[in-house]
């Protein structure tokens, strides 16, 4: 099978969504089949307001349908919500193409922390967005639970995993000059992970928070106690796991969490609110072998992980493959019409050829219903 995955997530950009598509690409191409990967740095783009660490493309359906068109697919996947996913929804509509979407991030939520626009407003514009989706792919079964009650349909659960081979337990990590215990956070430095509410607590040892992102700097002028790194790689990520003794999760939003399944892969036990994300990762974990504490006080949390044995961590890491979640997603596909895998894609629909000006398929210029 020949599968087109159009991203607007990608490298140089270390995040949940960039990781999640790596590694279900990696394990899909193991089992036989081809994926094209369609990502901001085949095109013109510029930075995204408020966090210049993202690209966003620029007027990109043109070149996009021809990128589209070349790779003959058999299956379309849209894993984000931006203006690659705005211009290659417009395209399989107007083409009558079934395809795929993911909810991979509370993008309404981020919206409103940046900019005040209501919730409700956002979550009309994404059921609007997936509505004409075969099946919306969700990365827990809270999550789920919260976008059914939001009304988006065609939802499919679809977990996520670790690579345990790259992430484990590492001998010899490093900030051995850091007083004991460590507490860390690993991610995106952004509004939406609620940092403060880690900076703020009062713990014993040090603090570090690894990663960069648009609050990076504020917050380092902020809580100059903090020490702030910066891994460029998914060993140097690791080795900052195995430093660690605790990995505080302050987020209030994540849909999942993968960040959770590195820190436990590595050894680590993790402190978190017990809210969607977080639940879903420790779900189904043995009571009598606790690997992360979950509470309203996070600080109560993050102390009390500090008792936790490593062992039942890694063990429960184990248990979550790329592999099985690889099978999901191939499973969720929607196959598109047999000529098109052929090489003959269908004649475009009136003005296709110009609609690319500039941009019912970029902007999505359309009434939200």
């Amino acid at each position: 099978m020949r599968i087109c995955i159009v991203t607007d997530a990608w490298r140089p950009q270390i995040n949940g969504v960039v990781r999640v598509i790596e590694s279900v690409r990696r394990e899909v191409e193991a089992a036989g089949h081809q994926v094209t990967v369609i990502e901001p740095g085949a095109f013109l783009s510029v930075p995204m307001p408020t966090y210049r660490e993202i690209r966003l493309a620029v007027f990109p359906a043109r070149k996009l349908r021809r990128l589209i068109d070349a790779a003959r697919p058999d299956a379309v996947h849209i894993a984000t919500e931006g203006p690659l996913g705005l211009a290659a929804r417009a395209l399989c509509k107007r083409r009558g193409w079934p395809f795929t979407t993911a909810y991979h991030t509370r993008f309404p939520e981020y919206v409103q922390s940046r900019t005040g626009v209501p919730l409700a407003w956002m979550y009309a514009w994404m059921r609007h967005f997936h509505k004409p989706a075969t099946r919306v792919l969700v990365p827990a079964a809270s999550t789920l639970t919260e976008l059914r009650r939001r009304r988006l349909r065609n939802l499919w659960l679809w977990s996520h995993g670790v690579d345990t081979q790259v992430f484990r337990p590492t001998e010899g990590a490093s900030f051995s000059d850091l007083p004991r215990p460590l507490f860390l956070f690993l991610g995106r430095i952004a509004v939406e992970k609620n940092l403060p509410a880690f900076l703020d607590l009062d713990l014993p040892g040090s603090k570090m928070v690894a990663g960069v992102g648009p609050e990076r700097e504020s917050l380092q002028r902020r809580y100059p106690g903090v020490r702030f790194v910066q891994p460029d790689d998914d060993e140097a990520i690791a080795r900052c796991y195995s430093a660690a003794d605790v990995f505080v999760f302050p987020s209030l939003t994540d849909t999942f969490g993968l960040v959770l399944l590195e820190a436990l892969a590595c050894g680590l036990p993790v402190a978190a609110f017990p809210v969607a994300g977080p639940r879903d990762v420790l779900a189904d974990t043995d009571p009598d072998h606790p690997v992360g504490v979950l509470d309203d006080d996070l600080r109560k949390a993050a102390l009390a992980a500090l008792a936790l044995d490593p062992a039942p961590c890694r063990a429960h890491a184990l248990r979550h493959d790329w592999a099985a979640v690889a099978t999901l997603f191939l499973e969720a596909l929607a196959p598109l019409p047999r000529r098109v895998a052929e090489g003959t894609a269908p004649t475009p629909v009136s003005g296709e050829a110009d609609a690319d000006a500039e941009s019912s398929a970029d902007l999505e210029v359309e009434r939200v219903r």
